[in-house]
C-alpha cells in the first residue's frame, strides 16, 4: 500500500516531509483551556464515475471548534499551503493517502473544519478540473470551495501533546456532478473526515478474479447501508480500504455483468490489516445473465440526492448504486441488477468462499432521496420495467 509521505510523517519525521509533500505552516487558534497538540491532515478517494481525472488545487485547510462558526467568526486554525497544492484525486486510491501537512492547535475539542480550493483562472493546467472519459480537460466550477471553503462536520478531541492523525475521505464520484448540456460540470463535495489511530491497521485488504480489475468494479465497506470507504481493485485484482474506522462492517462488491456479492461481519481493528482473502483464492461473484434495468427520474431540488438500497432476506441492508443527478435539471440514473444478490461472511484466512443466492430479494430495491435531511423512499422491483420516480421536496 502506498501512503504518500503519510508514513512517515506518522514515524516522527516531519519536517523534510512536510517540504516534500507541499505542506504549509498554521496560524493558531481555537480557544481551547492550555496547552497544545497537533493534528496532521492527509486526503485520500473513493473511485470516480467516468472520469479519467479529478483535479484541485488546495489553498489551506481551516479547523473550528464549533460547528456552527462562520467563515469570519474568531477562533480559526489554519493550515496554509504554500505553494497550493494540486492533486488528481482518482491517484488517491486503493489505500493511497497523500499528506497535506499539520496545524498546531489550542487543545481542546473540534467540530469543523473547512478544505479551502483556488480560483479558476487562465493559467494552465486549471486549478479544479475533470478530464471525462475519452474527453478533453474542462473546468470543475467550484464556487463554495473558493470563497469559504468545502465544510466537512469533525467530531475530534485534541489533547495537550497529542498527535491527531486526520484522512480527509473525498468521494470524486458523488461529488462531481454535471450541468445539463452545457458541458459543464460542479463540484458538490462529499468529504468525511476519518481519525487514523495507527498504520498497522484500520484497512481491509483482499482479491476480486483479475477479470474484475474494470474501472467500474466497486469495493466497498458499508454499515447499514452506508458506505465507509469504497475503493476500485487494481491491475492484479487487489483492494485496498483504508483508512476504515474500527468495528464490523459488510463488504459489497458489484461489477459489470456480475452479481452483487456481499460478505458480512467484516472487523477492522488497530492491530492490522484485515485480509478478506488471499490472491489465490479470489472474491469471484456469480454471473448476472438478466444483467442492468435502468432506473431514471428526477429530483426537486436538483442538489438533492438519490441511491438504491436492497436488503437480503436475513439482513444486511445495502447501498448497491448511488444515482449520478444533473446539477441543473435534476434528471438522475440508476441501473441496477436484476439478478439476486449473493451473500457469504466472513472467516479468517479462507480456503474457499462460496456465496449464496438470496433469490427472495433479486430486483427488489428501496430507492432513498434525500435533501437537507429530509428522506423520502420508493420500493421498486427491477425484474419489470420501471417507470419515471420522481422525488420532489417542499
Amino acid at each position: 500500500m502506498k501512503l504518500r509521505c503519510w508514513s512517515a510523517l506518522l514515524g516522527g519525521i516531519v519536517t523534510s516531509m512536510l517540504v516534500a509533500c507541499g505542506g504549509g505552516g498554521g496560524s493558531g487558534g481555537g480557544g481551547g483551556i492550555g496547552g497544545t497538540g497537533t493534528m496532521r491532515i492527509g486526503l485520500t478517494d473513493a473511485p470516480s464515475c467516468g472520469y479519467d481525472e479529478v483535479n484541485i488545487t488546495i489553498e489551506k485547510v481551516r479547523v473550528h471548534q464549533s460547528a456552527d462558526a462562520s467563515d469570519n467568526d474568531a477562533g480559526w486554525s489554519e493550515l496554509v499551503l504554500n505553494p497550493v497544492h494540486r492533486v488528481d484525486l482518482l491517484t488517491l486510491q486503493n489505500g493511497v493517502v497523500e499528506s497535506l501537512g499539520e496545524l498546531p492547535l489550542t487543545a481542546g475539542h473540534y467540530s469543523q473544519m473547512r478544505l479551502v480550493l483556488a480560483e479558476n483562472d487562465h493559467a494552465s493546467p486549471l486549478a479544479n478540473s475533470v478530464v471525462p472519459t475519452g474527453e478533453d480537460e474542462t473546468a470543475l466550477d467550484t464556487p463554495s470551495g473558493q470563497q469559504s471553503g468545502l465544510k466537512i462536520n469533525i467530531d475530534t478531541t485534541v489533547d495537550v501533546g497529542q498527535v491527531l492523525d486526520m484522512v480527509l475521505d473525498f468521494d470524486a464520484c458523488k461529488s462531481v456532478v454535471k450541468a445539463g448540456n452545457s458541458g459543464k460540470y460542479k463540484l458538490k463535495p462529499v468529504i468525511q473526515a476519518i481519525p487514523l489511530v495507527t498504520t498497522a491497521g484500520q484497512g481491509v485488504v483482499g482479491y476480486v478474479d483479475p477479470a474484475l480489475s474494470m474501472a467500474d468494479t466497486r469495493v466497498s465497506v458499508q454499515v447499514d447501508g452506508v458506505p465507509v470507504k469504497t475503493t476500485a481493485p487494481d491491475g492484479n485484482g487487489k483492494f485496498v480500504l483504508y483508512p476504515v474506522p474500527v468495528g464490523t462492517y459488510d463488504l459489497v462488491i458489484s461489477a459489470e455483468g456480475r452479481a452483487t456479492a456481499v460478505m458480512t461481519g467484516v472487523p477492522t481493528d488497530t492491530v492490522d490489516y484485515t485480509y478478506v482473502n488471499s490472491a489465490t483464492v479470489p472474491i469471484v461473484p456469480g454471473p448476472a445473465p438478466l444483467g442492468l434495468r435502468p432506473v431514471v427520474g428526477t429530483l426537486a431540488p436538483a442538489t438533492a440526492t438519490v441511491r438504491a438500497l436492497q436488503s437480503f432476506t436475513a439482513g444486511p441492508t445495502v447501498e448497491v448504486s448511488f444515482g449520478l443527478v444533473d446539477s441543473l435539471t435534476g434528471a438522475y440514473v440508476l441501473a441496477l441488477p436484476i439478478d439476486a444478490p449473493l451473500k457469504a461472511a466472513y472467516v479468517p484466512s479462507p480456503t474457499s468462499i462460496t456465496f449464496t443466492a438470496d433469490a427472495a430479494v433479486a430486483g427488489l430495491y428501496m430507492l432513498e432521496a434525500e435533501s437537507d435531511g429530509v428522506l423520502k423512499t420508493q420500493p421498486i422491483d427491477t425484474r419489470l420495467a420501471v417507470p419515471p420516480v420522481n422525488f420532489s421536496f417542499p
